[in-house]
């Protein structure tokens, strides 16, 4: 009786998305299971994802089953007891000191390269592209390479800081084009270990360190999707930190992931299986930490060449799997295929966006003007 009244809950609110239950379009959702209406009942968007990655239930289109969900607000009306705790304790505890910092090097960015190799690019950018003039994901990479560090002005001999510099091929593309020094600080063991070899040759340095330790002074400064790991109890630790260290003419570049809204703890699938310690910062969060420390010089909303990103990384996932059975389980494809495709789904319902942000601690001497 009470799951037959749970699924005709959620019935009604699938209507309001335009989901069917066990319909016949592509963003219909295939229930297997029954159990499922009470698993999210009780767990919210972790029992949701869970229960994909066990094969509760199927989706032809999970990245426009999302959208569909987060547009109408239908996610609204599921939260859980597990997400209202995550909530008190992210108020309560700081998720992202630097004790904490290094735990999503571990179990994210230290998978094996060869499955991220196969997923991303030619340079292993694992962030937004820009598809402005791209027509592939190479294409689209090096796009936005050009984009932030046009941004930052950078003229030979410029030292320059990436925080959170991944496997180094941002650092890499920036010495080789623009004739700099570049300093790369990652909290990925493996992807320091590959950063160094990548980069070697060239004015570049990689370390293993967590931003709050830096102390040297940099002519410019960037990040590339790092600032969703710093958590909201620590943006103006963060941007403080950029501040001391940034050249008083300086110019530093936030590429950051943000949300339509303020939160204070991320979606608890996400934080259990792909990003633990996570937060995606609002334009709210992000404004207020700037405070009394940076001159907004521009910012840019890339928000729906993220879906075209990940679409394109899920395709290369899934080309690829053959090769990676042996060593990751069928519940590890689905729990990949759904962190792509549903966060796919979040930029195109604009519950998600990318920014890119050019900050100066001063303002600059001339009229900025930002590359498009």
């Amino acid at each position: 009786m009470l799951n037959t009244i749970l699924k005709r809950k959620y019935q009604i609110l699938l209507e309001k998305a335009d989901i069917k239950i066990n319909g016949d379009r592509p963003w219909d959702i295939q229930v297997h299971n029954e159990a499922l209406y009470k698993r999210v009942s009780l767990q919210g968007s972790l029992g949701f994802g869970e229960s994909y990655m066990e094969g509760w239930w199927e989706c032809e289109s999970i990245e426009e089953m999302i959208r569909r969900v987060m547009q109408s607000k239908v996610y609204d009306n599921a939260k859980s007891l597990p997400h209202l705790y995550d909530f008190f304790i992210a108020l309560l505890l700081n998720l992202q000191k630097i004790k904490r910092a290094f735990q999503v090097g571990k179990q994210h960015y230290d998978l094996s390269y060869d499955l991220f190799k196969s997923m991303l690019d030619k340079r292993m950018i694992y962030s937004c592209g820009y598809w402005k003039m791209a027509d592939d994901l190479d294409a689209a990479q090096e796009a936005k390479l050009k984009l932030i560090f046009d941004k930052l002005l950078l003229e030979p001999g410029m030292q320059l800081l990436d925080i959170g510099c991944g496997w180094g091929g941002a650092a890499k593309y920036a010495a080789e084009h623009y004739g700099v020094s570049v300093t790369g600080i990652t909290i990925s063991k493996e992807q320091q270990l590959y950063a160094i070899n990548n980069c070697r040759g060239l004015p570049i340095e990689i370390r293993l360190q967590d931003y709050r330790t830096l102390q040297q002074k940099y002519d410019r400064i960037y990040s590339i999707g790092m600032f969703e790991h710093v958590g909201y109890k620590n943006h103006s630790t963060y941007l403080k930190t950029v501040r001391n260290i940034l050249a008083p003419q300086g110019l530093s570049v936030l590429h950051t992931i943000g949300s339509s809204r303020t939160q204070y703890v991320t979606d608890p699938w996400i934080a259990k299986y792909i990003f633990p310690n996570s937060l995606i910062p609002s334009a709210k969060q992000i404004t207020t930490a700037c405070e009394n420390l940076f001159v907004i010089e521009d910012w840019q909303n890339l928000g729906l060449d993220y879906a075209k990103t990940l679409l394109a990384w899920f395709r290369n996932f899934d080309e690829h799997w053959e090769k990676f059975k042996h060593d990751y389980d069928e519940r590890f494809y689905r729990m990949w295929k759904y962190y792509l495709l549903s966060c796919a789904g979040a930029f195109l319902a604009r519950n998600l966006h990318t920014w890119q942000i050019v900050l100066s601690p001063n303002g600059t001497r001339e009229c900025y003007r930002a590359p498009r």
